[in-house]
């Protein structure tokens, strides 16, 4: 079998099983391509696609799509690694799968020298920040320990560590006196209904970096109330709230949200009141 084989008979055994994407894929044929090609350790740009296999490396595969199907195990968990705008980080399950629409926003938020990451999780934000800022320093909090020793890991992986500093923190809660002249923050934002109505695949995430609460809003609520005091004038948060602006909107009538994405949010210091 060849590797081209290996990723087509993966992909019909995908669509087959009527999974669920959403952790750094969207279609079963990307999904096949990212199991075999990284299980094997081969890029992406150009893989050797008429290589032959052999049977124990065949086998293998097969060993990991059983578990995807089976067990509804995200790919990224399988693999201890998921992709976010072209940078790979180690992930299990003490955090969730990097999928930030912010990653995307970053290298248009200016020159910002200090930078907050709240909600850190695998600590993806926090690093790509130091890529967009190269003479920013970062801070990266959560409340999860757990999640921080992930954020550690990858902070390590690209050493990163004399200019990001990992802190466990609810919220803004160990940062008093601290000032940034950007703060991005991916917190739990899922509602109790969709909560209840998320697909297995979701399930093997930590429940506690999705959950936000009845409308979502719990933990945006307290970002929204002290982002202020931690932002230097005209300092900027920009935050992801997934389907909740409508809820949002409603919520603070009086401020005036910019809507760079769908599901991202930013305000300026000075439109906080």
């Amino acid at each position: 079998m060849t590797l081209a084989d290996l990723i087509e008979k993966t992909e019909q055994q995908l669509k087959a099983a009527r999974l669920h994407y959403g952790h750094g894929t969207d279609n079963a044929h990307d999904e096949a391509a990212f199991l075999v090609l990284r299980a094997l350790r081969l890029p992406f740009e150009e893989p050797p696609l008429e290589k032959e296999l052999p049977p124990k490396t065949v086998k293998q595969i097969g060993s990991l799509i059983r578990k995807r199907i089976e067990q509804r195990i995200p790919t990224a968990y399988l693999l201890n690694e998921a992709w976010l705008d072209g940078h790979a980080f180690y992930v299990d399950k003490r955090v969730i799968i990097p999928r930030s629409h912010i990653a995307f926003l970053l290298k248009g938020l200016g020159k910002p020298k200090r930078v907050l990451d709240l909600c850190t999780g695998s600590g993806c934000l926090a690093i790509l920040a130091a890529h967009a800022f190269p003479r920013a320093v970062i801070d990266a909090t959560d409340v999860s320990s757990a999640a921080l020793a992930v954020a550690s890991k990858n902070i390590n992986k690209y050493r990163l560590q004399e200019r990001t500093r990992l802190i466990r923190s609810d919220l803004f809660a160990s940062l008093e006196g601290e000032r940034y002249d950007l703060i991005v923050a991916n917190p739990p934002y899922v509602n109790a209904a969709a909560m209840r109505k998320l697909p297995a695949e979701y399930l093997h995430e930590p429940g506690l970096a999705l959950g936000g609460g009845r409308d979502g809003l719990a933990l945006v609520r307290r970002i929204i109330e002290k982002a202020g005091r931690h932002l230097q004038p005209r300092g900027l948060l920009v935050c992801e709230i997934g389907d909740g602006r409508r809820a949002l909107e409603r919520a603070y009538p009086r401020l005036a949200f910019s809507w760079p994405q769908p599901s991202a949010f930013m305000l300026r210091r000075e439109e906080m009141g």
